[in-house]
Order: C-alpha cells, then sequence, then structure tokens
C-alpha cells in the first residue's frame, strides 16, 4: 500500500503536489493553535492570556493600517499580470513596505507615551509588535511568490519550522518570566524574525528594485480603497476582545478569549466547505446556473450547524479540556460565538456574487456596518450599562447575523441586475434554518447546569445519526455532488 501511495505521489502533476502540501501546512497551522491553547493557559494566568489576545488584536488590525495588506491577493494577481516583470514587482514591493514600517515605526517611537497609553501596552511589545508586522509582510510576499510558481519545498520546510518553534521557545521563555505575556510575544518575534526576515532580502537582490514607481502607484492604488474593509474585517473579529479588556480588565478579556477561541475553531469545517465549493459557485454563476447552488448550500448549511450544535452542546468539556478551571465562566461565551460561525460561512455564500460581479463598494460597506454596529453594541453593553464579558459574545452574534443579512439584500440585488432577477436561495427556508439554529444552540444552554440531561441527549444525538446515516450520507453526498464539476470541465 506505501508502496502504491508512494507511485501515485510521485505520478502526480506538481500543482497538485503544491496544493496539497499547502493543505497541510494550513492543518498543521490550525492544529499547533489547538495543541498549544491548553498549554499557555495553564503556564499563564487569565489577566496574562487576556493581555495577550489583546495584542493578538491589536496588531490585526494595526497591521492593516501600516501595510495596507499589500501582501494579500492583490500581490499574487500582480504576479500573474506582469510575470514578465515579476521579480522586479515582488522586490519594489518589498521596498514599498519596508518604508511603510519604517515611517510607522519612527512615528510611534516620537508619540510612543501617546500610543502606549492609547493602546493600553508597553514599549517593548509594541515594538515587537511593528517588526513581526514587517517580518510577516515579507513572508507573505515570498510565500505567494512561491505557491504562483508552485515551488512548495522550501516554504513548506520555513512554515513548519517557525510554527513549531513559536510554542516551543514560548514555553520556555514564559516559564522564566514573570511578564509571560510580554514572554509569550518575544517568542513569537524571535521565532518570525528567524524565520522570515530573509525572504525580504532574498526579492530585493532578485528583482533588484527597491523603487519602482509604477508598481508602487499600482498597488497604493488598488490597496488603498480596501484598507476600510480590511480593517472592518479585523474589527469585527477582534474588537471585541480589546473592548472586554478596556471597560472590565485583562482577566475577563482572558476568559473572553478562550472561549472565542474554541468557538471559532469551527471555522475550520467553514474554510474547509468554502474553499472546496468557490470554483464550483463562480462557475454557477458564469453559467447562470444558479438555481442549482441551493440544495448544495443548503446541506452545506446543515452540517455546519450541527457540528456548531455539538460544540455547543460539549461546551463545558471543551473549556476543561483546553484550559484550567480558573476559565470555567467561558462555557457561557461559546454557544452566541458558535453560533455566530453559521452567520460567517452564509456571509460567503452572500458574498460570492459580489465578488463574481465585482462589487466591491458593497462587500466594503457590509464590513464597514458590521465594524461600527460591533463597536456602538459593545460600547453600549459593556461600557455604558457595565455588562458582564458575555454580552460581547451576543454582540458579535448579532452583528455577523446583520453582516449577513447585509450580504444578503446585496446579493438580491445583484442577481437582479446581472442575473434576471435569478435568486439561488429560498428566503423562506433559509429563515427557517437559521431560528432553528439559534433556538436549538440557546436552548442548549439550559442543559450546562445538567450534566446527567446533556451525556443524555449526546447519546441521543449519536444513536439518531447511526439509525439515519443512510440519509445523512445522502446529504453529505449531495454536498459533494459539485465535484462532477472536473467531468464537465473535462467534456467540454
Amino acid at each position: 500500500m506505501l508502496s502504491k501511495l508512494k507511485n501515485k505521489y510521485a505520478s502526480m502533476p506538481v500543482q497538485v503536489k503544491a496544493s496539497l502540501w499547502f493543505l497541510v501546512c494550513t492543518f498543521f497551522q490550525k492544529a499547533m493553535s489547538v495543541i498549544s491553547t491548553p498549554i499557555f493557559t495553564r503556564l499563564m494566568t487569565t489577566d496574562q492570556y487576556g493581555e495577550y489576545n489583546v495584542f493578538l488584536s491589536w496588531m490585526g488590525m494595526i497591521s492593516v493600517i501600516i501595510t495596507m495588506n499589500l501582501s494579500y491577493g492583490m500581490f499574487m494577481q500582480g504576479l500573474v499580470k506582469f510575470s514578465d516583470k515579476a521579480k522586479v514587482y515582488a522586490s519594489s514591493l518589498q521596498g514599498l513596505t519596508l518604508v511603510l514600517c519604517s515611517a510607522w515605526t519612527l512615528l510611534y517611537l516620537i508619540f510612543r507615551d501617546f500610543f502606549n497609553e492609547l493602546l493600553g501596552m508597553k514599549t517593548v511589545q509594541m515594538v515587537a509588535m511593528l517588526l513581526m508586522i514587517w517580518a510577516t509582510a515579507a513572508f507573505q510576499f515570498w510565500s505567494s511568490e512561491q505557491r504562483v510558481n508552485n515551488k512548495y519545498r522550501l516554504l513548506v520546510v520555513i512554515t513548519m519550522l517557525v510554527l513549531f518553534i513559536k510554542p516551543a521557545l514560548g514555553v520556555v521563555l514564559v516559564l522564566n518570566s514573570e511578564d509571560k505575556a510580554t514572554a509569550r510575544i518575544l517568542a513569537m518575534l524571535a521565532a518570525e524574525l528567524a524565520g522570515y526576515v530573509w525572504c525580504a532580502f532574498v526579492q530585493l537582490k532578485r528583482g533588484k528594485v527597491f523603487f519602482s514607481k509604477r508598481f508602487w502607484i499600482y498597488a497604493l492604488k488598488l490597496n488603498i480603497p480596501l484598507i476600510p474593509h480590511y480593517l472592518s474585517q479585523n474589527m469585527l473579529y477582534g474588537v471585541d476582545r480589546i473592548m472586554v479588556g478596556r471597560y472590565q480588565s485583562n482577566d475577563a478579556a482572558g476568559i473572553y478569549s478562550i472561549a472565542y477561541s474554541i468557538a471559532v475553531l469551527m471555522t475550520m469545517f467553514n474554510q474547509a466547505l468554502t474553499q472546496t465549493m468557490g470554483p464550483w459557485i463562480y462557475k454557477k454563476i458564469k453559467d447562470k446556473q444558479v438555481k442549482d447552488m441551493a440544495p448544495v448550500v443548503y446541506s452545506a448549511l446543515l452540517i455546519i450547524a450541527g457540528a456548531n450544535l455539538t460544540l455547543i452542546l460539549l461546551a463545558p468539556e471543551a473549556v476543561t479540556l483546553f484550559a484550567p478551571p480558573k476559565y470555567g465562566d467561558a462555557i457561557w461565551v461559546i454557544p452566541p460565538v458558535a453560533l455566530s460561525v453559521y452567520f460567517m460561512f452564509m456571509y460567503d455564500m452572500f458574498a460570492s456574487f459580489q465578488f463574481y460581479y465585482e462589487k466591491s463598494w458593497f462587500i466594503m460597506g457590509a464590513s464597514i456596518m458590521g465594524a461600527v454596529l460591533n463597536i456602538a453594541l459593545n460600547y453600549l453593553f459593556l461600557g455604558k450599562l457595565g455588562c458582564d464579558y458575555v454580552a460581547a459574545g451576543y454582540t458579535t452574534l448579532i452583528c455577523y447575523i446583520m453582516y449577513a443579512l447585509g450580504h444578503y439584500v446585496c446579493m438580491h440585488w445583484v442577481c437582479k441586475k446581472h442575473l434576471n432577477n435569478m435568486q439561488p436561495y429560498d428566503p423562506k427556508v433559509l429563515l427557517g434554518m437559521s431560528v432553528v439554529f439559534v433556538a436549538a444552540g440557546l436552548l442548549l444552554l439550559l442543559t450546562y447546569d445538567y450534566p446527567i440531561l446533556r451525556y443524555c441527549m449526546v447519546g441521543m444525538i449519536a444513536l439518531t445519526v447511526i439509525i439515519f446515516r443512510k440519509k445523512v450520507s445522502a446529504y453529505v453526498k449531495q454536498l459533494l455532488s459539485f465535484r462532477k464539476l472536473k467531468n464537465e470541465n473535462k467534456d467540454s
């Protein structure tokens, strides 16, 4: 069997091998996050863990402002568009990013007291953040070039090394430091500087161009309008942890963060299904066969709903696995955040139409709406009314419901204009599924104080799946039916 697998792997086209290894890297990144979380929640206090997670939330938003996300999709698009000058293009954008990071670092050093007070961080943490933002961008430029050229070996090695060094060095520094949050941050910095910085100099040496007026203007022209969208997405994802830390305490932010981290693990299902279904959905839109999408998308929504309801049901056990007893109250945050994951997936199914027809203003508008609503609700409930941090979980749920609704309205308009009002989904079906899902998730909260009842429910669900395994299998087969697209492409 091993020999057959080896021969089969050897016969694969390089594009397939590259895709396989990129998938492996993504899997290990998620796996390492799962493995390391229980370790650090036991080495750090809730206050220290909260401080570290607030730092990560700030870094996600500040990175968008400093680098303008130049190393994201626009860069890969440019590598293909300017394939004859790809090395010069990569070199010049490394130069532009270095200039941006240097300018912002200088600005911070001049006004560091103001920024430290504004963000609630120490100078060493801010300097580490700025260096990591540059190092990560440098690596993303290089890794995108490797992906475009299907060069996966060195990329896999570097990714895996940094992936394992970060938590290993983190454990060593955290154990030997009183300021454990800063120690964890410095471990990340050391790993990324060692693993990523050389990428910038390699591309600068190959391209031999630091400044290119043509490519700098091209990159800035495309990315500056997208900053509100990228920033809003990061704010929607991380601003609640910042506001919990600001209005309550880092201790509360730590408990909230562990619940959030556990719940958003379910986004792995979202990403897997979205990445697999994406090409099929775009082809259906292109061929104006959007009516074929509903059965597959409904099946996917049922799978996402089932996975998240299972997590909600097992939330007390999940928190016990990932963290010590001091994080016990995190169980009350998991249900609303897990419910949000369902609406995150729903948003992707709607947004595909805006992406296909290049309605970037719609996408940006919905993102800004969600971010502003998140800030306003958190300010109201946490700041003005002084509610418990659990309220932040429900503001997240409300915001993602509105986010999905906003994209549904945009999708409806796009279909009306470009597809002769051919709508892919029945709004009554979507509403019915969503109401039942949210109601079931909230009702499961009532079982947390009755473990025997919960265990009975788990047993009943398992028994139901076994009894109706043929129907479950039919749903999965229907979900995967879009794989026939490969045969359609071959025939065409």
